[in-house]
């Protein structure tokens, strides 16, 4: 079966950037975010080799959970320099090598990752280190997340998230709602902690029947609950992934087949990246050069149909 992976942005950039210790090219930039970007995402493509890649990102331009409530992810500091600047360059570099790109004013990548999701036909696999975006993991959505450095990663199929979590993944934004979180800076039932949360939402399956059902719950419990019932259905649609973003997945401009490693091998050459070159075989995207250029189109097409297999 065809695979399409979603690789969100934001999430990959800031993991790489904390897990890995200050790098900087011969210049003097930093480099370390770049790298384990690079380092993860090829490595993904490696392992999986997808038909269809897309690279999903956040804008800086407030989204629609900030106008829903305004201390929505107020407390997280100013992006430091060193971080940006990063940003950029990977920016340019997926855009040099051909990487398919969504970003849109008002949404965050997970609205455009779970709206993808929604719109393809194929095997989705996400690449994240958000466990938000779990609540998107169903029969034909799963979900890769970092777990130690740049390298070592876990795979969430809905049984996995089941047994991390005791909750179905559709279930994830009904949890929140009781807990709130603290990185998005929205609270949910005060007093309410994790194992309360997950087993009344294991119990009632969502949080609308919970609500329904108060009578059902011990006093001090619902009291709680009814006390911050408002506050509870905001945090709900805060947590919850917009399936319906102004975008359209085709996958004809999003094949990882047209992917450009010569691009990549250009960069990385230029910042010095010579063990992701030689660990990803990079070297070889010279040699289709040589060869497209030697050979005439019906063995060209050919190679081309098969570059992934270099990464």
């Amino acid at each position: 079966m065809e695979k399409l992976l979603l690789i969100d942005g934001n999430a990959i950039v800031h993991r790489a950037y904390h897990a890995l210790p200050p790098l900087h090219s011969h210049k003097g930039k930093p480099t370390n975010a770049v790298y384990g970007f690079f380092a993860m995402v090829l490595k993904v493509i490696n392992d999986l080799k997808p038909t269809y890649i897309v690279v999903c990102f956040d804008r800086e331009a407030p989204t629609f959970r900030k106008q829903m409530y305004v201390g929505y992810q107020a407390q997280r500091p100013k992006m430091e320099d060193e971080l940006s600047s990063q940003f950029v360059l990977i920016h340019d570099i997926l855009l040099q090598s051909k990487f398919k790109i969504f970003e849109v004013d008002g949404f965050e990548a997970d609205d455009l990752i779970g709206t993808i999701s929604n719109q393809a036909k194929e095997e989705v696999i996400i690449l994240s280190g958000d466990r938000d975006l779990l609540q998107l993991v169903n029969g034909h959505v799963r979900m890769i997340a970092p777990i130690t450095g740049v390298t070592k990663m876990i795979l969430f199929d809905k049984a996995a998230v089941v047994e991390k979590y005791g909750l179905q993944p559709e279930q994830i934004p009904d949890y929140k709602a009781l807990v709130g979180d603290a990185s998005d800076n929205y609270p949910g039932v005060m007093g309410i902690g994790p194992k309360t949360a997950s087993d009344l939402i294991s119990r009632f399956q969502n949080l609308e029947n919970l609500y329904n059902n108060l009578g059902e719950i011990a006093p001090k419990v619902s009291e709680k609950l009814a006390t911050d019932a408002e506050q509870a259905a905001l945090a709900k649609k805060l947590a919850t992934i917009d399936v319906n973003s102004p975008i359209k997945y085709k996958n004809t401009e999003c094949k990882a087949a047209d992917i450009n490693e010569k691009g990549i091998l250009e960069n990385f050459k230029m910042l010095k990246f010579n063990s992701l070159i030689q660990r990803f075989n990079l070297e070889k995207a010279d040699e289709i050069t040589e060869i497209k250029e030697e050979f005439k189109p019906s063995v060209l097409k050919k190679k081309e149909e098969n570059q992934l297999e270099l990464l």
